[in-house]
Formats: C-alpha cells, structure tokens, sequence
C-alpha cells in the first residue's frame, strides 16, 4: 500500500518501516515455506514466522499508541489516515494469521499458538477465519486484532507469573538442599570423630588387658616361688639329714639333739 502521503513523525515513521519490513518479510517467509517439503523444515519455518508475527503484534500496539499521544497536535485529516494505515496493516497481519493456522491444520503441528482464544474453546477454521474477516468492518477488524492481542499478552503474563514461581520455588529447593548437605556433612565428620575415639578406646583396653594378664604372669611367678621355699623349710626340718636339699642362705641348720649326763654323788 502506498504511504508516501502520510505526515508521520520521527517515531511513527521508523515504526511503521519496522512493521513493513516484517509484513515483507513474512510474506518471503510463507512464500519459502510452500517450497518447503519437509516437515520439520516446515514447523521450524513457521516458528520463526510466528516471532515475527507476535513482534509485528507489538509494534502495531506501539504505533496505535504513538497515535493517541498526538493526536491533539495533528489535524483530522491526518488522524483519519494514520488511523486508515493502522486499520489496513492490523487488517494485513490478521490475514498472516490465517495464513499460518492454515499451514498448521495441514502440517497437524499444534505447537506454535500465539493467538490462543483460550484453553475448552474449539478454534475456528481457516476458511472460517478468512469469511468472518471479510464479513466484518475495518474497526471491527480492529477491535477484534486489540482483543486478541491483549488475550495474547494476558497468557504471556500468566506463563510469566508461572515461570517466576518455578524459580521461586526452584531456589527455595536449592536452598533447602544446601542446608541439608551441610548437616550431613556435620554428621559425617562427628561419626569420624565417634569411630576414631572407638578406636582409640580399643587400644587402649588392649593395652589394660596385656598388662593385667603381665600382672598375674608375675604373682603366679611368685607365688610358686613362695610355695617352693616353704616346702623346702618343710622338708628341711622334718628331714634335716637329708643330703639332697641344700641348705637357703640365710637359714641355719638344726641345732642337733643334745643329750644330758647325770652325774651322781658317791655315798
């Protein structure tokens, strides 16, 4: 469409070449895809074709806006056509739209859904899409394209929301994880400390025990010495002649017997 009569601003003018090189774009983007003969060429193509349809979506929404904000300092005139462009290009994008619901019943891939009209409702048609865009005004067109775009950026929100509580909880997980594996790690080190002290007890009963069984090695030792000495004693005073015992140190011998003489006096 031609728009070299349009009195656009700075802003609006480098938006509204943003959005036409997307429309542009998009057109070589669907032109591409019916050379295509693989399918999973095809899905990816229209991915990308997709991305450039939600940030078309985005732009309009910008230059729609960029339009209210002066709308007091242009004339009606020019209102009237920049309001025309936007009818005609929100027009032009939901014809892509068509397009590519078109391409996604064929190709059964129902992946890629930017304009969801909301999860229990069935969605129309291709052909059923096409009749009801032709069957309705420029600002029904509008109004519609706003709503579905709105719809699109509440489930971008939801989805948005969604992601952050996955986080949040994700790092609470992490965090309760850590503090779990610091207190195992104090459980290992204290059972270390536990097993090395058993060992050590250990030893140490060892060593009680081998000195406890030397202790009694050394009292039978002298006990048995006790009772040899005391026997040879006994042996020594019951049978002092006996020549086959020597003599203790220390002991003497037996004073021998002695014998008495009685004298009498001669009468």
């Amino acid at each position: 469409m031609a728009t070299a009569g349009l009195q656009m601003s700075p802003q609006l003018e480098q938006i509204h070449g943003e959005i036409r090189d997307l429309f542009r774009a998009l057109s070589n983007g669907f032109q591409r895809l019916d050379k295509m003969k693989d399918s999973n060429r095809q899905s990816k193509q229209l991915e990308e074709l997709t991305g450039k349809m939600r940030e078309c979506k985005r732009l309009v929404k910008e230059f729609d806006r960029e339009i209210k904000d002066e709308e007091s300092k242009n004339p009606p005139e020019v209102n009237k056509q920049l309001n025309d462009e936007k009818q005609s290009m929100i027009k032009e994008l939901n014809s892509y739209v068509a397009l590519r619901k078109t391409y996604m019943n064929t190709l059964g891939n129902k992946k890629i859904e930017l304009f969801d009209m909301g999860a229990g409702v069935s969605e129309p048609t291709a052909d059923e899409n096409v009749k009801v865009a032709s069957s309705m005004s420029n600002q029904e067109l509008v109004d519609h394209g706003m709503k579905t775009m709105d719809e699109t950026d509440q489930v971008i929100e939801r989805s948005k929301k969604v992601v952050e509580q996955t986080v949040e909880v994700g790092t609470q997980t992490a965090s309760t994880l850590k503090g779990q594996t610091d207190q195992m790690g104090r459980i290992v080190n204290e059972l270390d400390t536990i097993q090395f002290s058993i060992k050590k007890a250990s030893q140490l009963v060892k060593e009680i025990g081998r000195q406890v069984a030397t202790d009694k090695c050394i009292m039978l030792f002298l006990f048995l010495i006790v009772c040899s000495v005391i026997a040879i004693i006994v042996v020594k005073i019951v049978n002092p002649n006996n020549k086959n015992i020597r003599d203790i140190p220390g002991l003497a011998p037996p004073a021998p017997s002695r014998r008495l003489l009685y004298l009498r006096d001669p009468q």
